[in-house]
């Protein structure tokens, strides 16, 4: 390993000494492009989402953009180094900023046109290029840059002899900008407000760079020598510079790994994004301080007991998302933490630092294209989360000698604790009996003290490496087994998501139940019992408030015409009747195959009295190509797990819905969430616009089994009085007194206020 400070040249005269404003200057110059580097991460993926139905995985993917184009940055920084003069590298540099500028105000190009569900990625990544590729990469270059200018024209002082330091101020930046998204800029400021300050910040930081610029070319001008070249250290091992890119892929993939954990079961909103991105880049300030406020010990300790308990508990769906989301992160930020110092004590002298932060970037690059690209060709299911935990195992110490009898032994109640839950979940699973004396969630329960004590055994083995991969690779295998409450028939992985069919017995509905699950959440149910096969289940069941609005709106007129956002299992077809017309606006082909397939779902392939019909695409965008005045019926239930498509919700959408369905048709919103209180945002939304509106909450009955129906959170819209006057008359219909929320707009949502009113009432 190289020293992590290079020796430099000894003090000249002249200007940088005792100037205590050029390092400000540099410092001020490095916090403002991290600032903006960061901020327009959330602002811009949030213009691209809701055309691609605010999945997940468009975060995700865009982060694998926004990667690339970091690399292409410091490749740039690094060539940049190869012109000896630095008055010649500022005057290049600010060339290519003004050069980018002319792309600002940034917004979405639509040169591709709309995206296909097929192939979204080419589309995502190629739009983003063209919109905002390139002034987000020359002003990713500026870290490195100025780092490296900054250790030529205070060569000689202290502070230039560890520019490194000015790396935690850059990510100290990034970190303050990736919090204050969520918290102060999005709930405060439009869209296109953000758009145009992004604009004022990119344009005082040209400013900066042309103060710098004066710097340097000052010193010519006052008759002093051009900063002078830092002298060459030994040439890097390409092993060094191995680990280096892997100590960088491993974070990188994991914070889009727990990005996506946590979004598909919560929302796909900005306010969860910038969490993970923002501790991963508060990892770097505190693993690059000359005195990090976590040392590597502690680290250590504390990444081996949390990733041990979190892949234990990984599998186990609980109402107390806040526990779970707590473990998730802190394991996280502990994991990246520990890279990220191991990384630091790897640092190279200052003349290859663009060398270093350039595989850096490298790794990062990896590490999220293994993530968000290669995983979801690779595996069916998202366990590219705990396999790259499990593997960052292997970076901690791996003990001196051979390991000790006493630590083989910690690894014996391992796996014997981890062999006795599957072994039970199997035994119930297979011997419906056992039911009476013990039940699948009595097993889960036990399971999750006897992972406790697997999780401290393989804690005593932390500092051997190998030994605690396979102790926490055994928990992780075992823990996942005890989940298969159900039979898994298929599984299936998309860009939008991992849906899986599967069995479950229900004596009530006849027998054999098949279910479509995406991440937690139920999108249909079906009974294989033809006697019971044609019945809707769940949402759409025909006490609930779904089915009560479509058997009013079929009472109309013998030839009813439905729109549903959102396919599912196809549960809704069950209701069309032989004059009726039914179709389906879905973004992910994967769903409309499955629902059609005979083998797992029959609502639309022989339920249905009619042909039903499936468009693709985002459906604000395929729904406005529909003629106006077309619908009876206009059902909105396209959430992705819990996942929010926040522009599905918004006024100008409410407006197009309204505008699709006839004089007296009903706008049916479906707002079931565990964990953010959307509601409140519709009803201002539809007063707003002046439609009347009724809202429902229905608890379910299982009168009839499991499946049978489900609790529901329903309000209705019409454009007139007269397509709600049968439910003015309802009790179960209400309205929902006056609210103080701010309607969501195309260009304004405020997710993190819904996730507050939430809690709140609990």
């Amino acid at each position: 390993m190289t020293d992590a400070v290079a020796d430099t040249a000894a003090p000249e005269p002249g200007l940088t000494r005792g100037d205590p404003l050029t390092p400000a200057l540099f410092a001020l110059a490095i916090f403002l492009s991290a600032s903006l580097v960061f901020a327009v991460q959330p602002m811009i993926t949030k213009l691209v989402l809701p055309t691609l139905g605010g999945s997940p995985s468009v975060w995700n993917t865009a982060m694998v953009f926004f990667q690339a184009a970091l690399l292409a940055g410091y490749l740039y920084a690094h060539l940049l180094q190869r012109v000896r003069s630095i008055k010649a590298q500022v005057g290049i540099h600010l060339a290519l900023l003004l050069l980018a500028a002319s792309l600002l105000p940034l917004s979405i190009n639509g040169a591709l046109g709309d995206p296909n569900p097929a192939q979204p990625i080419v589309w995502l990544l190629g739009t983003l290029a063209i919109s905002v590729g390139a002034p987000f990469a020359v002003l990713s270059a500026t870290a490195p840059l100025l780092q490296a200018w900054f250790a030529r024209v205070r060569a000689g002082h202290h502070d230039g002899q560890n520019p490194y330091v000015l790396y935690a101020a850059s990510n100290l930046g990034s970190f303050l900008a990736l919090i204050s998204y969520p918290v102060v800029i999005e709930p405060l400021m439009t869209l296109s407000g953000q758009r145009y300050g992004w604009t004022g910040g990119y344009g005082a930081f040209i400013v900066l760079i042309a103060a710098l610029a004066f710097v340097v070319w000052r010193r010519r001008a006052e008759g002093l020598a051009e900063a002078p070249v830092l002298p060459r250290s030994a040439p890097i091992p390409w092993l060094e510079k191995g680990r280096w890119v892997l100590l960088a892929a491993a974070p990188s993939s994991l914070m889009l790994g727990v990005t996506a954990h946590l979004t598909t079961d919560v929302a796909s909103a900005p306010f969860l994004w910038v969490i993970p991105l923002a501790l991963y880049l508060l990892t770097f300030v505190i693993a690059f301080q000359s005195r990090p406020w976590i040392p590597l010990w502690l680290t250590l300790t504390i990444q081996a007991a949390l990733v041990a308990a979190c892949l234990g508990l990984l599998p186990f769906k609980t109402g107390e998302w806040a526990v779970i989301f707590a473990i998730h992160i802190a394991t996280f930020f502990f994991t990246t933490l520990m890279c990220h110092q191991l990384l630091a004590a790897r640092r190279p002298a200052s003349d290859r630092l663009t060398e270093f932060y350039l595989l850096m970037s490298l790794g990062g690059v990896v590490g999220g294209a293994f993530t968000a690209l290669l995983a979801p060709v690779v595996f069916q299911t998202v366990i590219e989360y705990p396999l790259v935990l499990v593997l960052t195992a292997l970076f901690r110490p791996w003990g001196k000698g051979r390991a000790t009898s006493i630590e083989w032994m910690w690894l014996a109640p391992v796996v014997v604790i981890c062999l006795g839950p599957p072994l039970a979940i199997q035994y119930v699973l297979h011997n419906p009996e056992a039911l009476s004396i013990i039940s699948v969630q009595d097993i889960e329960m036990i399971a999750r003290f006897l992972y406790g004590g697997a999780a401290i055994a393989a804690f005593m083995i932390r500092d051997r490496a190998l030994l605690f991969a396979c102790a926490i690779a055994i928990v992780t295998l075992s823990s996942h087994q005890v989940v298969s409450r159900y039979d898994w028939l298929h599984t299936e992985r998309s860009f939008f998501g991992v849906m899986r069919v599967a069995g479950f017995n229900d004596p009530q509905m006849g027998g054999n139940v098949h279910m479509l699950m995406h991440g937690t959440t139920l999108h249909g149910a079906q009974a294989r019992n033809p006697e019971f096969a044609c019945s809707p289940t769940l949402y759409y069941s025909r006490t609930g408030p779904i089915g009560q609005v479509t058997e009013a709106v079929q009472l109309r007129r013998w030839d009813s015409t439905i729109g549903v956002i959102g396919q599912g299992s196809g549960g809704m077809a069950a209701y069309v009747r032989p004059d009726d017309r039914m179709t389906f606006f879905e973004i992910d082909p994967m769903v409309d195959r499955l629902s059609r397939d005979p083998n797992w779902f029959s609502f639309i392939n022989g339920c249905a009295q009619a042909p039903v019909d499936t468009v693709l695409g985002d459906a604000r965008l395929t729904i406005e190509q529909q003629p106006d005045r077309q619908y009876d019926l206009l059902l909105v239930d396209a959430f992705s797990s819990d996942a929010i498509p926040t522009h599905l919700l918004t006024v100008e959408a409410l407006q197009t819905y309204l505008n699709k369905v006839k004089e007296n048709g009903v706008v049916v919103l479906h707002l079931s969430n565990r964990n953010l209180e959307i509601t409140q945002p519709v009803i201002a939304a539809a007063r707003r616009l002046g439609a009347p509106e009724l809202h429902q909450l229905y608890g379910e009955t299982n009168e009839g089994g499991e499946m049978a129906d489900a609790s529901a959170e329903v309000v209705i819209l019409s454009p007139t009085e007269q397509g709600l006057a049968e439910f003015r008359s309802d009790p179960r219909w209400r309205t929902i007194g006056d609210t103080e929320v701010r309607p969501w707009t195309d260009d304004y949502v405020n997710l993190f206020g819904s996730l507050i009113r939430e809690v709140q009432t609990r």
